[in-house]
Formats: structure tokens, sequence, C-alpha cells
């Protein structure tokens, strides 16, 4: 559940509106301090940073303001004067190891800059946790629209939503097209062994964020690790959290502006990306936990797109990547999508949220992991 906005600012909102920025928890304040600054971020300290290190990136007093739909990682639009720019930090408090790692985020848009996978420009990364009190970087801001909710899918046409999912899809081949060695990125996972080590990773931090029973996880967990499949396809850059509302689009024309939210991007196996944008589109989108989950209401099926097995399609016919049977991937993402959530939910206890909708998060977890025992079982 990463943070799916660099401009999730909807038609008509605009920095300091409800759509834009977002509250600590019930009845909490969005700013911290006397500055202004959000929470989480210290506006004196980073403007100090900039000047010593980055001048041309801030000119003018900074203003910031919380980009609202994140559930993890935390997204800032910053202004300074007449230039916009996205900073991008961890979440407060309980951060699960190797999640949400800054410096992993800003190497892969920076390799994939110049192939076809549209990505915002990477400015600069900094791992002083004392400027404000995590790492972070700064990107450029891309115009467009995170697809998320009915209230926004719903006016679109239907040859819209159609276009748009393709257009996902055709955006996801090219990626998994992406020669990792050419771009700079031949170290950046270790591809043989993905999928069984997904299982552990997820296994692991399932057990880092447990705070009560959650009845079927463990024998979902037991059923993946003892049928991992081999893994024909390894290799590609994975992109770890693929979905529409990770994406920067537009729809007049119909185009994918820029994908976002790398915090999980690794090489592997390109089916794991399948198989979790299937948990969002078919499990998520097209059965009862489609109407008004927090994570994302408007895909899918019964937000009026086309179903996964025409998204599959698409993909397959533009990818050299041998789509074989998906029920274990699916599976794999209902395990990891139930841990993530299950994660949130647990931070959302400490009061370490910052947005609406983290007291239903915990509610997900259940119905994800009876749907993920149903796909590694075939059924």
């Amino acid at each position: 559940m990463t943070d799916p906005a660099v401009d999730a600012l909807r038609p008509g909102s605009s920095p300091g509106s409800p759509a834009a920025s977002a509250a600590a928890g019930p009845g909490a304040p969005a700013t911290s301090a006397a500055d202004g600054s959000p929470r989480g971020l210290d506006l004196d300290r980073l403007a100090g940073y900039l000047a010593a290190h980055r001048p041309e990136l801030a000119n003018a007093p900074l203003a910031a303001t919380l980009i609202a739909g994140g559930k993890s990682n935390l997204t800032y639009l910053l202004r300074s004067g007449e230039r916009e720019l996205v900073l991008r930090r961890p979440p407060l408090g309980h951060v699960l190891a190797t999640a949400h790692d800054m410096a992993r985020e800003f190497r892969v848009i920076s390799a994939l800059a110049p192939t076809d996978v549209p990505v915002p420009a990477a400015l600069l990364l900094c791992d002083d946790t004392d400027v404000i009190g995590a790492p972070f970087y700064l990107m450029e801001r891309v115009r467009g629209e995170v697809f998320r909710t009915r209230a926004q899918t719903d006016p679109l046409r239907p040859e819209q939503r159609r276009e748009l999912a393709l257009a996902m899809m055709d955006t996801l081949a090219a990626l998994h097209a992406v020669d990792p060695a050419g771009v700079g990125l031949a170290d950046f996972g270790r591809p043989e062994g993905y999928l069984g080590r997904q299982v552990r990773r997820w296994a692991g931090q399932l057990d880092r964020s447990r705070s009560r029973p959650l009845p079927g996880i463990d024998e979902l967990r037991d059923l993946l690790a003892e049928a991992v499949p081999e893994g024909a396809n390894t290799g590609q850059i994975v992109h770890g959290d693929y979905r529409l509302d990770n994406l920067l689009a537009t729809v007049d024309p119909v185009s994918v502006r820029a994908v976002l939210d790398w915090e999980m991007a690794t090489l592997g196996d390109p089916l794991a990306d399948l198989g979790l944008l299937l948990t969002y589109w078919d499990v998520l989108g097209d059965s009862d936990l489609a109407t008004g989950n927090p994570v994302a209401d408007g895909l899918g099926p019964r937000a009026g797109f086309p179903t996964g097995a025409e998204l599959i399609e698409r993909y397959a016919g533009r990818s050299d990547v041998d789509v074989g049977p998906l029920h274990w991937h699916v599976a794999l993402g209902c395990f990891k999508l139930a841990v993530i959530c299950e994660g949130i939910h647990y931070r959302h206890t400490l009061g370490q949220t910052l947005g609406p909708g983290f007291d239903r998060i915990g509610d997900m977890v259940t119905p994800l992991v009876a749907h993920g025992l149903r796909a590694v079982r075939g059924e």
C-alpha cells in the first residue's frame, strides 16, 4: 500500500483543501509546527539543507502540503516561489526492514529515465536523517491524475476506461522489457530464488507486524511455501506494487505520464507483478471488497474496466514474458497485500499514520487471506 501520488490533487482541489491535505488521525491537525510544516517534514531544516547543497532547487521560501491518498510512504508537494517539487520520505514510526527504501526508489527512477517507462525526473537524494528525521528524495512534479475512486472513474467514458487499462498494461510490458544491465541495474536484486524469498520475506514481515489473531494467514503462508513455481521468467525489473492508482495518467488523450512508488522494486519474476495486479483488479475490484474499500474502489470490472483476463491478454500480446497459470502468483499477491494491510493497521494502532481511512485497513486482511487460500488451491 504505497503512496499513490506525485500529483494526487483531484480536479478542483488545491493544496490545503480536504482532498490535498491529510490529518494525522481523527481530529488531528495536518501541521505540527508554527511555521506550517506538515507532520514529518521540518521546512526550516529542509530549506537550510537545500541552500547548502542544491540552492537552485529552492530560491524562495518553502511551503509544503502532505498529499493525501498514501497509506505508507509520505509524499509532499513542495513550493518554492513558482517552482514545484515532490518530496518522498518513509512513514512515521514502525517501518519494516527493507521497505520504504528511499535510495532504491531514487536509483530505479534515475535508471529508467532514458527508457520507454515514464518516470518523474529524480533530482536529489538525502540519506542524512538529521535533516528531516528520515532519508528523503526530491523529484519533479508530473502533471496528471491518480485514478483511485469511483468518483474519479465513473465520469470517464467507457472507451476511456478501456484505453486507460490497456495503457497500464502496455507500460508494464515496457518495464519488463527493459534490460537491467543496459540501464545500470544489473545488481539491483537477486533473481534466482526470487519467488521463494518473497514468501519468506512477507512471512517475516508478518511476524514483525502481528498484534492480533489472523485466522488462515499461517496456512496461506505454508501452502505458498510448499508450491513455489520454478520461475521460468527471471531477471526482469519488477515494480513490486504495480496498479492503476500507482500511475499518473491523463484521459484526454489517454496517456500514462509517470509510474510511481518504486520502494519495492527489484530484479525478479515479472509474474509477481501480474499476480499482484490481478489481486487489486479481480479480488479488490470485482468482489465484495470492491465498494468503498480504503485502498481503491475505482478499479476493476465493477468500475467499468476490462476484466483481469483481458488485461493479461493485452500484456501477453506486447511482452516476451511467458504468461502461464497465475493462480499461485495471485495467492502470493493476496498474502503480500494482507501483510501490508496488517502492517498499516499496526502503525495505525500506535498512532503513527497520516491521513483518513486507516481505521478500516485492518478489515481487509481476513477476506484477502480467504481469497489467497482459494487461489493457491486452484479453486
